[in-house]
């Protein structure tokens, strides 16, 4: 008898049970359509981003970011509102900078973190703000608890989102992750995606 381990068994539940698609549509009838989502709705599309960052689906991951303008900031846990143009923030990664996080982390190579830890990414508390110029805003506290080489580490934080529609379903644009922490040294190091 074979048993799949968890990221095996997380890659499945993400592949067969994927939330309903989004709406999707373009310009004034986007901002209708996004501020119609609801929290229920959006709650399933961060469930499902939880989803495949535990299953380590990192391409899968990244097909739900837009293509224009993405950007992933983690600030540095001292300076929460930090401008990544003028602050240190430990991660400020656009569209490129996305992708080759994901090779890099989908690769051997990426010694941190080969093989993968397995990771548990929870996300509740999801709050939902006004429609302005067609993006939705979204905000979400998280724990993310990381297990690797018998260690346990632990990140807790919000997320702040921007959800954009496109043809393809809503995306994220921004993901902006502040840790609550007020220091890393106890969770090591920040080598998984929040």
């Amino acid at each position: 008898m074979t048993v799949a381990t968890n990221a095996e068994a997380a890659s499945t539940a993400a592949r067969v049970n994927p939330p309903a698609p989004l709406p999707a549509a373009l310009g004034a009838e986007a901002d209708r359509e996004l501020s119609a989502l609801t929290r229920s709705e959006i709650e399933s599309f961060l469930y499902h981003e939880a989803e495949l960052l535990d299953a380590w689906d990192l391409d899968g991951w990244l097909a739900l970011w837009s293509s224009d303008r993405a950007r992933y900031v983690v600030p540095c846990n001292d300076a929460l509102d930090g401008d990544p143009s003028t602050d240190l923030v430990l991660i400020d990664d656009d569209e490129l900078r996305l992708q080759m996080r994901v090779e890099r982390l989908n690769s051997r190579k990426a010694h941190r973190e080969y093989p993968h830890s397995r990771t548990n990414h929870q996300i509740f508390n999801v709050r939902l703000g006004a429609v302005i110029d067609g993006e939705l805003p979204v905000t979400a506290s998280f724990t993310v608890w990381r297990f690797r080489n018998g260690r346990t580490s632990s990140y807790v934080g919000q997320h702040h989102y921007r959800l954009v529609a496109t043809e393809g379903g809503v995306r994220i644009r921004t993901k902006r992750s502040q840790l609550d922490m007020t220091e890393l040294r106890p969770a090591g190091d920040l080598a998984i995606i929040l």
